[in-house]
């Protein structure tokens, strides 16, 4: 059995990505998205993070969160905004996938894949990278050619503030590579 092992640095900044149970397409449904943000909002007002970068897609999110100076406790926000989610979500009628009598009495339902995934984030190259990854996550899937285009992204913030060019990493026909990162897009001397 594998050894899942969390690593907690307080006031650290953390990649997460959290999925749909076998990865169904809940987040296509307006309701599904409307209740997912409201869960975030309600989630920082009780335990206040940094959000500094997220996208929704229709299987997954990913988010780059830093947490307060001294607070570890990470676990405690995506296992609350997971649960309450489940628990709104079926409550209005929303589907979930099959599962096992088993898990049902571990109070699993068929809404999220068990746990999630965490990156302690090293450095401002390793934070860049990931800022970029999330921003780009739905070019790389083929959702959109530009991360303009995806409306449920904090891509379109961060333009607002000068951070990225609105152009910053379209699709070009015949190029099959990630956009340049932030640093490079400054140094090449582009808007």
């Amino acid at each position: 059995m594998p050894d899942y092992r969390r690593f907690f640095a307080p006031g650290g900044t953390y990649f997460f990505t959290v999925v749909t149970y076998e990865r169904q397409p809940t987040f296509r449904r307006p309701a599904a998205i409307a209740l997912i943000g409201s869960m975030l909002r309600r989630c920082l007002m009780r335990w206040p993070v940094a959000v500094n970068a997220i996208v929704l897609l229709p299987d997954h999110w990913h988010t780059l969160w830093t947490l307060p100076r001294g607070d570890s406790e990470y676990p405690k926000r995506l296992g609350w905004i997971k649960k309450e989610f489940t628990k709104h979500w079926l409550s209005i009628g929303g589907d979930e996938g099959r599962t096992t009598e088993g898990k049902r009495r571990q109070r699993r339902r068929g809404v999220w894949q068990p746990r999630y995934w965490e990156h302690l984030v090293e450095d401002e190259d390793d934070f860049q990278n990931h800022f970029d990854y999330i921003h780009w996550n739905p070019v790389k899937h083929g959702y959109v050619r530009c991360p303009r285009d995806w409306p449920h992204s904090s891509f379109h913030r961060w333009v607002k503030q000068g951070v990225y060019p609105e152009h910053w990493g379209c699709y070009t026909e015949g190029i099959d590579q990630p956009p340049l990162t932030i640093k490079a897009v400054k140094e090449a001397g582009e808007p």
